[in-house]
C-alpha cells in the first residue's frame, strides 16, 4: 500500500508566507515538484538526477542549494585543510557538499563541509544511510550570491537546534568569515584573521589569506 505524504505547509499559507519562511530566497530555487510541502528524503536523493541540482529539504519543500565554481573550490580546500589536520589529530571525519544530513524530521541540510567527531559515531562506525540522522560538530557554508541573510539565519537556527557546535560562514566576496558558537554568538573574522577550530577542532587554525591565495593560484 502506498504511503500518503501529509503536507507540512499549513493549508492557509500563501506563497508569500512560504517565501518569508524560506528566508526570501530567489524563487527559482524553490522546486514545486513534488507539490509544495510533500517532498521527502527520497526526493532529496533524486534531485540531482531529476533537476541537475542538489536540493535541501525544508518543511517539505525542495530548495536548490546555491553554489558557484569558486565557492566550490573554497569548500574543497577547507575540507582538504581539515582532513590534513585530522591526519595528525585523529578526532573524527570530514564530509563534503554531497553529504546530506537529517538534522531532525523533515529537515535535511547539506553543509559545504561537515566535520563529525568520533564521539558522535559509536564504535567509530561511519553511517551507511544515504541521509543519516546526524548533526555535524562543525558545519561550513561558503556563501554564494543567491544566499540571503534571512535564509542563512534560518539555517543557523536549524544547525544549533540539532546540536551543531560550531558554524563557519565564509564570504568569498569580502574574503572574510563569521564563526558562530550559538545562533546569537558570532565572531567576525577579517581577511587577516583565521578560522579556528576552537573546542571542536582544538589546535586547528586556517588563515583566510592563505585559503584565498591558494584558491586563486589554482594549485591542488
Amino acid at each position: 500500500m502506498a504511503t500518503t505524504v501529509v503536507p507540512t505547509i499549513p493549508a492557509e499559507w500563501t506563497l508569500a508566507d512560504l517565501y518569508e519562511r524560506l528566508g526570501g530566497i530567489p524563487l527559482e530555487r524553490i522546486r514545486v515538484v513534488p507539490p509544495l510541502g510533500t517532498a521527502t528524503e527520497e526526493d532529496v536523493l533524486q534531485s540531482k538526477r531529476r533537476f541537475g541540482r542538489i536540493c535541501e529539504l525544508i518543511d517539505g519543500v525542495l530548495v536548490e542549494k546555491t553554489m558557484g565554481w569558486f565557492e566550490s573550490r573554497l569548500a574543497v580546500l577547507i575540507g582538504h585543510f581539515i582532513e590534513s589536520f585530522l591526519d595528525a589529530h585523529n578526532l573524527g571525519v570530514v564530509a563534503g557538499a554531497d553529504g546530506p544530513v537529517r538534522l531532525f524530521p523533515g529537515q535535511v541540510r547539506i553543509p559545504d563541509v561537515g566535520f563529525v567527531s568520533w564521539e558522535h559515531l559509536p564504535g567509530r562506525k561511519l553511517p551507511s544511510q544515504p541521509i543519516p540522522a546526524l548533526a555535524p560538530d562543525l558545519a561550513v557554508e561558503v556563501l554564494s550570491k543567491g544566499n540571503t541573510e534571512a535564509e542563512m539565519q534560518r539555517k543557523l537556527r536549524d544547525y544549533f537546534t540539532a546540536g551543531v557546535r560550531l558554524v563557519w560562514y565564509v564570504d568569498p566576496r569580502t574574503q572574510s568569515a563569521r564563526a558562530y558558537t550559538a545562533e546569537d554568538q558570532c565572531t567576525e573574522i577579517g581577511p587577516d584573521g583565521s578560522l579556528s577550530g576552537g573546542e571542536v577542532l582544538p589546535g586547528f587554525e586556517l588563515p583566510l589569506a592563505e585559503l584565498f591565495a591558494r584558491a586563486q593560484r589554482g594549485e591542488a
